[in-house]
């Protein structure tokens, strides 16, 4: 990546996405977050500036500096990804760590995190936004949704299909050929052996609506 990084968001996800482009040696310009008490601090000797809206720091977006999104809120995230493509014609980079691994046979859409140790396989699918924490495994035909968030240790296996704003939990197993729904929650350690609709909760071994 040939242009520095303006990191949306300062926090936990921020820290992450910092760490996994520091990781591969690429120039973070700054961070910005809308939380007062951050701003005109340092993360990892990194300035954390203005807001996340700051005119003057985005108007650098495109032929000087890339981006990415990385607020704590999903929803947060989508909107920012949608205004920087509205307002800015922009989309956000990829934040993948060095010590991951991502075949390049798997597909990814734009402003994707993926953390140390991770595993994208062949034919894997990621849309747009999500997190794919440490060590998660999203494992061969599997499809992910945009914005859909995999905690450390999670395993989609095989032909898993996972919707669109979707959470799996730390250390959550989901077992090959499953469809989770849209904003379904599966809980840290679950094991899903049936599919999981809609805006479900579930959680336990085997995962049981909560």
């Amino acid at each position: 990546m040939e242009n520095p990084v303006i990191i949306l968001g300062a926090q936990a996800v921020g820290t992450a996405a910092l760490d996994a482009f520091q990781s591969n040696d690429v120039v973070i310009y700054c961070l910005l977050d809308d939380d007062a008490k951050l701003q005109n601090t340092e993360l990892n000797d990194v300035p954390v500036m203005g807001n996340t809206d700051d005119k003057e720091l985005l108007k650098l977006l495109g032929k000087k500096c890339e981006v990415f999104v990385a607020t704590e809120d999903t929803a947060s995230r989508r909107s920012l990804t949608n205004m920087l493509r509205e307002e800015y014609e922009v989309a956000p980079v990829n934040a993948i760590h060095q010590r991951a691994s991502v075949s390049p046979h798997a597909w990814l859409g734009h402003g994707n995190l993926i953390g140390p140790n991770a595993v994208v396989t062949s034919t894997a699918k990621l849309g747009d936004g999500c997190i794919v924490g440490a060590n998660a495994v999203v494992d061969v035909k599997a499809e992910v949704g945009d914005f859909v968030q995999l905690g450390a240790g999670a395993i989609l296996n095989a032909e898993v299909t996972v919707g669109e704003l979707a959470f799996i939990g730390a250390g959550a197993v989901v077992v090959a050929g499953v469809k989770i729904g849209a904003k379904a929650r599966i809980g840290a350690g679950s094991v899903v052996v049936a599919d999981v609709p809609a805006n479900q909760t579930v959680f336990g071994n085997p995962a049981q609506k909560v």
